[in-house]
């Protein structure tokens, strides 16, 4: 039998528009969003668009360096690359969707607009409308606004919005899903106990799941003669279900977050 393959690698994509975005700035989302049921009295998410957060996030970080420590992409500790990376990474896919989280118990007088101060972000990644499943990551919480209410805040209220089912009554409605996981690289333990604090168990490890940049810390060395020079990483996996938070988990995470009131 003869055959040929003609396959040449694709050019990489640049985007026509500049690092903030298109103008007007499109979020390109296939999730079903209802922004009102994403806040709480002291919180809440909206859309990060670059040309009006990216400024005031990159700023309130000091050491990117070590602030991305736990993160498998390379090149987001610079601003530019973290804005191209995030517009492919997540913009670009329609079923995730990055929000920047504004804390609402501290005013901004530069951003009277936002109704608070900007703390962070999280996003949902790989909605999955077949599977009813969805991932919760980039949670990025800026040091000044460590160890609050914010992460509990901005879990909870994506926590509940991806249980409840939509419609659920006139006051609430969400996606009505029947998975929400978690991954984190195994080392970083605050991750971990938020996820647990949440309601989230672990499920696995899913081994050498990364090769990391070459030089990056936190890592495994790979095999001496391996393919590539970057560290590998494992990644903890954890996960709560529809079952879990209709079996007393959605108390616990309500229970949370009034502690953290």
């Amino acid at each position: 039998m003869a055959f040929v393959n003609t396959y040449q690698p694709p050019p990489p994509a640049k985007p026509a528009y500049g690092l903030h975005g298109p103008v007007p700035y499109d979020i390109n989302v296939a999730i079903p969003l209802d922004f009102t049921q994403l806040e709480t009295p002291r919180l809440k998410l909206e859309p990060f668009i670059p040309s009006i957060h990216a400024a005031k996030y990159h700023a309130a970080i000091s050491d990117p360096v070590h602030f991305y420590r736990y993160y498998p992409f390379p090149g987001i500790e610079d601003p530019e690359s973290y804005l191209l990376f995030m517009d492919a990474f997540v913009r670009q896919n329609p079923y995730s969707v990055l929000f920047a989280i504004i804390d609402r118990t501290i005013p901004d007088p530069d951003y009277p607009e936002w109704g608070g101060k900007l703390a962070g972000t999280i996003a949902l990644l790989n909605y999955s409308p077949t599977n009813l499943s969805v991932e919760i990551g980039v949670l990025c919480i800026l040091p000044t606004f460590q160890r609050t209410h914010v992460a509990t805040h901005a879990v909870g209220t994506l926590l509940k919005y991806c249980f409840t089912m939509p419609y659920a009554s006139q006051s609430e409605s969400g996606l009505g899903l029947r998975r929400v996981y978690w991954y984190a690289h195994p080392d970083n333990e605050p991750s971990l106990r938020l996820a647990a604090r949440m309601g989230l168990e672990r499920e696995g490890t899913l081994r050498w799941a990364w090769v990391l940049p070459v030089g990056k810390g936190l890592g495994k060395t790979p095999r001496k003669t391996d393919l590539l020079a970057g560290p590998g990483r494992d990644t903890a996996i954890m996960a709560i279900s529809w079952e879990d938070w209709e079996d007393g988990r959605r108390e616990i995470i309500t229970a949370q977050m009034a502690r953290m009131e």
